[in-house]
């Protein structure tokens, strides 16, 4: 008898988890374009 609760408890947070991941993959959050600035090292170009 102890048993059906904590099934059922475990099989709820399963399927919101499935439902998280199916709303996420339908509607994904907006990603801002940034350019990439990196700054190289100098030490790179000298001569040897």
């Amino acid at each position: 008898m102890f048993r059906n609760p904590i099934l059922l408890v475990v099989l709820a947070v399963l399927g919101l988890f499935a439902v998280g991941l199916v709303l996420i993959g339908a509607f994904p959050p907006s990603v801002t374009p940034q350019p990439v600035e990196r700054t190289i090292p100098n030490d790179r170009f000298r001569g040897r």
